[in-house]
């Protein structure tokens, strides 16, 4: 069984948690112990989040992992003024932020200022690598954690709703980008701060979340009657 399968990611679920759920599935199928089938992923998603994962199944497969990795992906994005995580999203520890509250116009103007080129520092709890170190790991270790910024593209950012405390928008960005840290530096521009409540991803490059198929519904038919070239 070889090929590429879109899969929706289910909330609390990591990306390795989907991974390993479909490699069981293809080594029982095949008669393989686990460890000796080949599936990977194209860019994780955090736990919280939700959506669209690129599976790739068999040797052939995985190692071409690199074509689709820096594809441009798309997010359907919940923004909570008023308070601040340590992990910037909803695992974190919530702290109070400044109660000013951004008009509707406000937040359309200062969200557009960062649409194009754009420089972020990516957080603390990511799995960016630090002197060989998972950041994360340190994050939580209680170190201190130095991370470079790094440039990134934010190519189109739409306001869908926004009735305070929760602001929903959709935004296309180039890979590498980190939408925890987009929704701390617009909050950080209106003077108040914001963390990620909920984070889908709709697109990766040309694939879409309507075309996947939910990770639990999966079995092997249901695998290789889904699975895809490129």
């Amino acid at each position: 069984m070889q090929g590429l399968l879109l899969v929706d990611k289910p909330r609390d679920w990591t990306s390795f948690d989907a991974v390993n759920y479909v490699r069981r599935i293809v080594a029982s199928s095949e008669g393989k112990k686990p460890k000796n089938v080949k599936v990977g992923h194209t860019g994780t998603l955090d736990p919280f989040a939700t959506g669209l994962l690129v599976l790739l199944i068999g040797k052939e497969f995985t190692r071409r992992a690199g074509e689709l990795s820096k594809l441009d992906k798309t997010y359907e994005v919940t923004m909570h003024f008023g308070q601040t995580s340590t992990t910037g999203d909803p695992e974190g520890e919530l702290q109070s932020a400044d109660p000013r509250v951004p008009s509707r116009e406000e937040l359309e103007h200062v969200a557009q200022k960062f649409i194009g080129e754009i420089e972020q520092i990516p957080p603390a709890y990511s799995a960016i690598k630090v002197n060989g170190q998972r950041a994360y790991k340190l994050a939580r270790e209680g170190k201190e954690v130095i991370i470079e910024p790094r440039k990134t593209t934010i190519h189109s950012l739409k306001m869908v709703s926004y009735n305070y405390p929760e602001a929903q928008f959709v935004t296309e960005v180039s890979s590498g980008t980190y939408i925890r840290t987009l929704v701390e530096d617009i909050a950080a521009s209106l003077g108040t701060g914001a963390y990620t409540a909920e984070l889908r991803r709709t697109t990766v490059g040309s694939y879409s979340v309507n075309d996947a198929t939910e990770v639990k519904t999966l079995d092997a038919d249901k695998i290789a009657s889904n699975l895809q070239n490129f």
